[in-house]
């Protein structure tokens, strides 16, 4: 099968399309048939390993652990191991790779009990190849801060992967959203359901006068000190750079949000696999909106 691999760390220029033999599922494993993968922070960042304790996961002076990225994916189970019973040879389904990634590639073998759900038939692989890991995080942030109906949620970064999931996840659970967001993604945040959207290049977010329940920074570019004095007493201040475990059914969570039409992923741009050095150079460029989707066929 065709793969992406990297033996170094460095630049897009590492990355290396190859041959490579087909892997067999585990007894508790499926194999899926991907459709379409994604270029995430965590690929590019784990590729040039920064920050530095990136080698600590994945090997010091070379990649180890993990020599195949793609950290999300959409496709086809294509065979089951003996002792799986969730799912069946056919069914089309999204998942989050974890820290295994292996997405890119034309098959992978997952665990079933991972971060596996069957794709909602109102979105296309592209689409549902981009919610897991923004939908996971997003809704991730949210619940651990308790959201509620009513509350007044601030979300920094809101044009980026997690952030515009964070925008409608927030939206569905009956928050008052106001974002954060580079000027010219402005009213793209607010079509998202934001009722407040803040160019932060001609307004400092941090000189509002509105208080709010929850804090969210979507792209770890912020701190809670300096927005500390915008939060009502009790509220939360939720950050990327440490977010909590999912739960085992936040999947179906997104699949249902995606099938009421409440969660739509936003995609900036595609391309193929023959093309993810120019896709990981653009992600790495921080001027995505949204998602970056690999069609893997």
């Amino acid at each position: 099968m065709k793969a992406i691999v990297y033996k170094k760390y460095g630049s897009p220029d590492v990355l290396e399309l190859t041959d490579i033999p087909k892997p067999s599922p585990k007894k508790n494993e499926v194999l899926i048939k991907v459709h379409a993968t994604t270029v995430t922070a965590g690929d590019w960042r784990l590729r040039k390993a920064d920050p530095f304790l990136a080698r600590i996961f994945n090997g010091l002076f070379k990649p180890k652990r993990v020599q195949i990225l793609g950290f999300e994916l959409a496709g086809i189970v294509e065979e089951v191991g003996e002792k799986v019973t969730a799912f069946k040879k056919g069914d089309s389904v999204f998942a989050s790779c974890g820290l295994r990634f292996g997405a890119y590639a034309e098959y992978t073998c997952l665990p079933e009990n991972e971060l596996i759900a069957l794709k909602p038939s109102n979105v296309s692989f592209e689409e549902a190849a981009a919610i897991p890991i923004g939908g996971l995080t997003a809704l991730r942030l949210l619940k651990q801060a308790g959201i509620k109906p009513g509350d007044h949620v601030l979300i920094y970064g809101a044009s980026g992967s997690v952030g515009t999931f964070a925008v409608q996840i927030a939206r569905a659970y009956g928050a008052e959203v106001t974002a954060v967001c580079g000027t010219s993604n402005v009213d793209m945040v607010y079509q998202l359901g934001a009722q407040q959207v803040i160019g932060y290049q001609k307004e400092d977010f941090t000189a509002i006068e509105r208080r709010f329940n929850i804090i969210v920074d979507a792209v770890g570019k912020t701190s809670k000190s300096a927005s500390r004095h915008l939060l009502k007493p009790g509220g939360k201040y939720m950050s990327v750079v440490g977010t909590p475990k999912s739960a085992p059914d936040d999947m179906i969570v997104l699949k249902d949000l995606l099938e009421s039409g409440k969660l739509v992923p936003v995609i900036d741009r595609k391309y193929i696999l023959e093309q993810i050095r120019e896709a990981h150079t653009y992600v790495e460029s921080f001027r995505k909106k949204g998602n970056v989707v690999i069609n893997v066929i």
